[in-house]
């Protein structure tokens, strides 16, 4: 029997003042882009963090009613220098798993590594050569900004 649901794949690159998001449907080969973008936070120390974090988790809520995505695909933390930064982008990815959880999205965690090799072959790839990619994957007439926005694309991509 034919599975009719279709896949719709959401690709999140966690922050505190930005996530990047990306929703994704149809095959690798043919993939299309339902939304992208970046949720954005007012900066500390102007915006306390618990503050920050329900902003983020609203803002992610709010798509996943909307695009009801069947899996996502998350960047894992990778070890950061400054651990204060570390810290709360894991506060962040963690009200970003409960989220994705909770709407019932099956979850897979790629390390940076990892989505750079998938989308362009080279796991040590430049920003600029991950948009590059992501420009020439979903057929775009320009590289896709920022960043962020274009590291989700690479990951709903490779959820496809």
């Amino acid at each position: 029997m034919l599975n009719l649901v279709e896949k719709i794949v959401i690709g999140i690159d966690p922050g505190t003042a930005t996530v990047g998001y990306a929703i994704c449907s149809g095959t690798k080969k043919t993939p299309t882009i339902l939304d992208y973008g970046v949720l954005h936070t007012e900066p500390l120390p102007k915006e306390k963090m618990p503050n920050r974090l329900l902003e983020i988790g609203n803002d992610l809520e709010l798509l996943l009613i909307k695009f009801k995505p069947t899996h996502a695909i998350i960047e894992d933390l990778f070890f950061f220098k400054n651990q204060t930064t570390a810290i709360s982008v894991a506060q962040s990815r963690g009200v970003l798993l409960y989220l994705l959880a909770k709407h019932n999205v099956s979850i897979l965690s790629l390390t940076p590594l990892e989505i750079k090799q998938g989308i362009s072959g080279y796991g040590r790839a430049t920003k600029k050569q991950v948009q590059t990619m992501v420009q020439k994957v979903f057929k775009l007439s320009s590289p896709p900004k920022p960043d962020d926005a274009a590291d989700a694309l690479a990951m709903s991509w490779l959820g496809l």
